[in-house]
């Protein structure tokens, strides 16, 4: 339910009748379905490929990106030291540059609200 369409219900049952226990079981239940909808929508994990992967604090790693949740897992993760291009990251899209250090890290678990952004590639 959308938040106007439930200010709109709100605003009903506070003008009826009802007691304020009745209102919050009234609302509650109203709610409830579309919170579960969102925690499995957001519960499946979304594939993303391979990615450079920009952090916030300036990490910034490449492997294949998975978002579970309010997480993005990145798998076979490397560190990217030093990029080793003269216009900037995006030179890295098709895979590393001779001067580019990586260093292997494994696998990473970020919380979403560090990512910065995501560059597609492939090659590493």
């Amino acid at each position: 339910m959308k938040t106007e369409q439930l200010s709109v219900v709100i605003a009903a049952l506070l003008a009826s009748k009802l007691k304020p226990e009745q209102i919050a079981s009234t609302v509650a239940t109203i709610v409830q379905p579309d919170a579960a909808a969102n925690a499995q929508s957001s519960a499946v994990p979304q594939k993303m490929g391979q990615n450079i992967v920009v952090l916030d604090r300036g990490f910034v790693y490449v492997g294949e990106v998975v978002i579970e949740g309010d997480f993005l897992k990145i798998s076979n993760a490397r560190n990217i030291r030093y990029w080793g291009t003269k216009k900037g990251l995006g030179e890295l899209r098709e895979g590393p540059r001779p001067e580019t250090k990586l260093d292997e890290v494994g696998e990473i678990l970020a919380p979403m609200r560090a990512l910065i952004h995501l560059v597609p590639c492939k090659g590493f």
